[in-house]
Order: structure tokens, then sequence, then C-alpha cells
């Protein structure tokens, strides 16, 4: 039986029951999944079941739901620049191939200790930044960030990868040398800790032994490095990578979120051990 006796909303119903990605490649295969494909049937299917509630919580849901021709194009507008929601504490946005949920907390958002002592940390505005603030670093012996999120926000049945997204301003005095710890899971849970570093020259350096030198302010070390027998390690997630928006990012962990995940999630990069100043 040729297809093309189907009618159209048939094969709207059974795309529907693929993902954005297949949806697309079969769009290909003739006309009529190509005009199957555009209708508001899929599309209503791949957004998040409360799309709509997410949007409400943005103060540009009217100019979106408005500006949107088709429940597509507002599946692609959500996938190609993240909406700033719960007053500016967060960004939402849609993977463009499986079009899973995707959060980014904003440093207000964050629990940071020192975070609102100005010797410590200070507050700017940053253009390039999609948040209107963001904390700067200016020079802690105890370093300590944590970020929280409902699980129930996640998808479901989706391996979730936590970023820890930065700009150094300028040198990472106290970090280009020594690891952060970094932990992602459940809180309360017992997850797996990992070092990474958040200096991308961190790769290079780990060429040379280190010897510390004691100067006597702010109890600092100074460092000497001295050429060891061993090449560096290729990058394996333990060091910062270059986004497409200039900024950094490293790898925090992965989170499993299962059906009917309840709880919070909570993300932590520390650095509480050494005792060195870190600034930048």
């Amino acid at each position: 039986m040729s297809l093309h006796v189907l009618p159209e909303s048939c094969i709207a119903n059974v795309l529907s029951f693929t993902c954005p990605r297949d949806a697309c490649r079969l769009s290909m295969v003739c006309s009529l999944f190509k005009s199957a494909e555009e209708s508001d049937v899929v599309w209503e299917r791949f957004l998040p079941l409360d799309y709509q509630s997410i949007i409400s919580k943005s103060d540009a849901s009217s100019m979106l739901l408005a500006s949107a021709s088709s429940k597509k194009h507002l599946y692609l507008m959500l996938c190609e620049k993240p909406l700033i929601i719960e007053g500016g504490k967060k960004s939402f946005s849609l993977d463009k191939k499986s079009g899973k949920r995707c959060y980014m907390l904003s440093a207000r958002d964050l629990m940071i200790v020192w975070g609102d002592t100005p010797p410590y940390w200070r507050w700017n505005s940053d253009p390039s930044s999609r948040f209107g603030e963001v904390a700067e670093l200016v020079s802690v012996c105890w370093l300590e960030i944590r970020g929280k999120i409902n699980a129930t926000m996640l998808s479901p049945a989706t391996l979730y990868t936590a970023y820890l997204v930065f700009r150094p301003t300028g040198g990472v005095y106290g970090l280009d040398y020594h690891p952060v710890e970094v932990r992602v899971g459940l809180v309360g849970s017992e997850s797996g800790k990992r070092n990474v570093y958040l200096d991308s020259e961190s790769g290079c350096k780990q060429q040379y032994h280190f010897v510390r030198r004691h100067t006597r302010f702010f109890n600092r070390d100074r460092i000497v490095g001295m050429p060891a027998s061993e090449p560096a390690r290729e990058s394996d997630g333990h060091y910062p990578k270059k986004r497409g928006d200039g900024w950094l990012e490293i790898e925090l962990g992965d989170f499993f979120c299962k059906e009917g995940e309840d709880g919070e999630l909570e993300m932590s990069v520390q650095e509480v051990k050494s005792g060195n100043w870190k600034d930048t």
C-alpha cells in the first residue's frame, strides 16, 4: 500500500512518536512527510508537557509566544536562544536533537562562600553573559561554590552532565597548579568526587614538578617549576574547554535522572584544603 493514501494527520501522529532529529530526517522522504512534519501535532509532543508553565516564568513570555508562528518555530526558538526565567536566576533551553530540557544557574542562584564580602568577591555586569550579573573572584583562601536544582525540573530517563562556566579575567593565581574538588549528586547521596583544574594551561604545566617557596604576604606560596621526566597528560575532562561564546567550561560530573526522580540535585566546586590564596 502506498503511503500517499494515508491521511497527513495519520503520518503526523506517527512522527510525533519519534524524536525531533528523526522527524526532520523523515521529512526528506517525500513532500507528504515534509508537510506532516511541520504539523503542530508533531512539535506539541516534542515540547515539554509543562512548557507553558516554564515560559510563564520569563518576563519575555508574552513576546515569545506572540512571535512563534507554529509549535515548531517555538521549539526552535527555545533551542537557539535560552529563555531567562525566575527573575533572571536561571535560563531554560531545549536540546535541539532530543528536546531534552537544559538549565543554567546564574551566579546569583549559587551559594558562594563569602560571595557578598567585597574583599573576596565582587559583582559586575558583563555584556557577554546571558545574565545581568556575574560574580568575580577577587581573592579567597576558601573557595566553595554550590548550586542546586530540583530533579523534577529535569527530563526523566536522561543522562545529564553538569558544567561550571567561567571566564578568567587575567591569571588564575593559586588555581593554576592546584586542582579543585567537584561533585554532582542528589543531596544526601554518596556520589563520587573528583579533581579538576580550572586553569586551561594546567595540561601544559603538568610537565613540571613544583617546589614551594614561602612568602610573607597572605601566607601565599611562590611556585618554581622544574622540568619533569614524564610528558603532560592530554585533556580528558579534567581541564576546561572553550565554548562557542568565548567562555570556558569544566565538566563537574554526570547524573542520570530516573523516571519519577525527586529530591535536590547539587553541584559543588571547592578548594579548601591547601590554604593557598586564589585570585584572578
